[in-house]
């Protein structure tokens, strides 16, 4: 039957889907009234990668019983029909962080000239995209990270353009909350349905669309053209406020305003005024305000676009700032939090190998994350790293750093806080509860996913998904993260206690006074100047190594030309690929005997590893391909003869 069709199913029906080949990526089915399934943090939706809410946390399985929901039935279809393209143009609004402060006006014209093609490690949590590498209007991103598109960590908005490196991906609905990559354009609200159908090998050209236009755009989804009177051409920076602090007002989409305070510097005084700005906020909360988000020196407002506009919300931010207290008469509650780490753990080495096998095996930071973290430091071994991440007290600064409550917190001495530079590109793939240090701080993945801050060890979960069903992140803003050592098994068993919910964390009350924190500072102002001289001279030292290995003029490999035509053994059978991927691994040898169904190699794409099995019994004769390599759909990998 045709798509965008209504029709009722008789009892007993069976409704059968086939293959999604295209235009477009996926495909959908609504049920009259609905689900019953329950709601988990106020939605009924599945998060896979973070198994929770739907039925079970999970996708369907064979045998599952879905029952109908009690929500009101219609025939009716939401709209017209949406236009499936494999050469997509996508609306989008200007800002938060472009030109000129970011990316140069001849790196903004070509994003918007550009088409961009869709790589295939893309998925719900963000659509890599294949183009050219910006010039970039800063040489790095000071101690935010070596490359110019690291800043502080900031918060995100569904469908921004993330630029991971050189490496631009829309983040989707299941992306990260905040993390610390500029994004020059936000797709318009009424645009986000495409990021649900881009497919492999698709292009996407971007055009900017004014503010007041975006929510709209979703009632031309039938057109095949975006149609626009241009950007507002302001580069997404709705207002700035002088003063002994200066603030900045940014458009983060057509439902989300950006409030950044002073200069791109880690400063503890700026995060307190951020928590200030949000108290405030929340005392004098109109409608229309759907969440509220922190970052290191920035407050993200997400709005509902048809109750609240984003410049009227930066309107009230302006007024509300006469209200906000002194910064430094604050205190505010502050646990010490004692968690496990077991050192260099296995999984992140894991994740290392298939980077280098899948992403790049020439990186700086490869193939030990903690040679380069005390290389890019200035100290002298390995260890020195080791002493300085267990005698840390690490302050929680931001949560949903990388999903599911994940902390992203910098040590409270300075003495402490190692500066590294993210991955450039980014990982397809990094264990859950991974810990890393990216720019001057540390992060624990809240779940499975891509990543880019540098290894260090992994630790127990974060999140318990069903044990504290109304609060189920583990840590909260201004915690104080302190590590003990344990080994890979010991965590293994401790993260099997935490994830049945009998792991108690070892907490102790406390609080923090920014008064008391200025004046440890003083008191030790002599012996910080000299770790921060000394490291500084090795960032120095490292950046020099990559003017002269040609790290910073590095172009992503162009795509995979289509393979040659292979001329399969008389007598055997083609072991072919299911669509574009890069080869993780292989499992057998030319030689080896298979039984049917037996895996030859592993393929990444998507963000998920999937085993090539043999569609039949008998001897490996050939194997076309190796690891890192990138295949197409129906290309040839291997030939078993019978």
């Amino acid at each position: 039957m045709e798509l965008w069709t209504a029709l009722s199913v008789p009892a007993g029906g069976v409704l059968t889907l086939g293959e999604c080949k295209g235009p477009g990526l996926r495909s959908y089915v609504a049920v009259g009234g609905g689900l019953d399934v329950p709601s988990y943090l106020g939605s009924a939706a599945t998060f896979t990668l973070g198994g929770f809410g739907g039925h079970g946390g999970r996708a369907l399985l064979a045998g599952d019983v879905l029952r109908p929901g009690v929500g009101e039935k219609s025939a009716s279809l939401p709209g017209p029909r949406p236009h499936l393209t494999d050469t997509w143009q996508i609306g989008v609004t200007e800002g938060p962080h472009a030109a000129p402060e970011f990316f140069t006006r001849a790196d903004i014209d070509a994003l918007y000239a550009t088409d961009y093609q869709v790589h295939h490690n893309s998925a719900r949590t963000g659509i890599r995209l294949i183009g050219p590498k910006p010039t970039w209007a800063r040489p790095d991103g000071g101690e935010a990270g070596l490359h110019p598109s690291n800043i502080h960590d900031t918060p995100y908005a569904v469908g921004a353009l993330d630029f991971t490196g050189d490496t631009p991906i829309i983040l989707g609905p299941d992306g990260p909350s905040l993390g610390g990559f500029v994004c020059p354009a936000v797709v318009a609200s009424g645009e986000l349905w495409k990021l649900g159908q881009l497919r492999p090998g698709d292009t996407v050209r971007f055009v900017p669309v004014r503010e007041a236009d975006a929510a709209a755009l979703a009632d031309r989804r039938s057109a095949p053209a975006v149609i626009t009177r241009g950007g507002d051409g302001d580069d997404g920076i709705l207002g700035r406020v002088s003063g002994e602090v200066e603030v900045t007002y940014r458009r983060d989409g057509d439902d989300n305003v950006l409030v950044e305070y002073g200069p791109m510097e880690l400063d503890l005084a700026l995060r307190m005024r951020v928590h200030a700005l949000q108290e405030t906020l929340e005392r004098h909360r109109p409608a229309g305000i759907l969440d509220i988000t922190p970052g290191i020196r920035s407050l993200q407002v997400h709005t509902d676009a048809s109750v609240l506009k984003a410049r009227d919300v930066a309107a009230l931010l302006r007024e509300l700032e006469a209200e906000v207290p002194p910064t430094h008469e604050l205190v505010v509650p502050s646990r010490t939090v004692r968690l496990p780490l077991s050192w260099d753990d296995p999984a992140t080495r894991l994740a290392i190998e298939r980077y280098m096998a899948g992403v790049r095996d020439d990186a700086p930071w490869c193939p030990w994350n903690i040679e380069f973290i005390r290389r890019i430091n200035g100290l002298d071994t390995p260890d020195d790293v080791y002493r300085t991440v267990f005698d840390a007290s690490y302050l929680v600064l931001g949560l949903g750093d990388v999903y599911l409550g994940a902390p992203v917190a910098t040590p409270l001495d300075p003495r402490h806080r190692l500066v590294t530079t993210k991955y450039n590109p980014a990982r397809t793939w990094t264990a859950e509860n991974s810990v890393g240090i990216g720019g001057a701080y540390l992060c624990i993945y809240g779940m499975e996913g891509p990543g880019g801050y540098q290894f260090v060890g992994r630790t127990v979960q974060i999140w318990n998904r069903f044990r504290y069903r109304d609060q189920p992140w583990a840590l909260r803003f201004f915690d104080r993260i302190e590590w003990y050592p344990v080994t890979a098994d010991e965590l293994l068993e401790l993260r099997a206690e935490s994830d049945a919910g009998r792991l108690a964390l070892d907490t102790t009350e406390g609080s923090f006074s920014l008064a008391s924190y200025n004046a440890f500072l003083a008191e030790n102002a002599s012996s910080i100047d000299a770790f921060r001289a000394r490291q500084s001279a090795a960032f120095e030292a490292e950046k020099q190594r990559w003017r002269a290995s040609g790290e910073f003029d590095r172009r992503d490999p162009e795509p995979a030309a289509a393979a040659e035509e292979v001329a399969l053994p008389a007598g055997s059978t083609a072991v072919t690929a299911p669509f574009t991927a890069t080869v993780w691994q292989l499992n057998a040898v030319p030689g080896d005997v298979l039984a049917a169904d037996d895996p030859v190699l592993s393929l990444e794409a998507m963000k998920m590893e999937a085993k090539v099995t043999t569609p039949v019994r008998g001897t490996l004769v050939e194997l076309y391909v190796k690891a890192g390599e990138q295949v197409a759909p129906g290309q040839i990998l291997a030939a078993v003869r019978p």
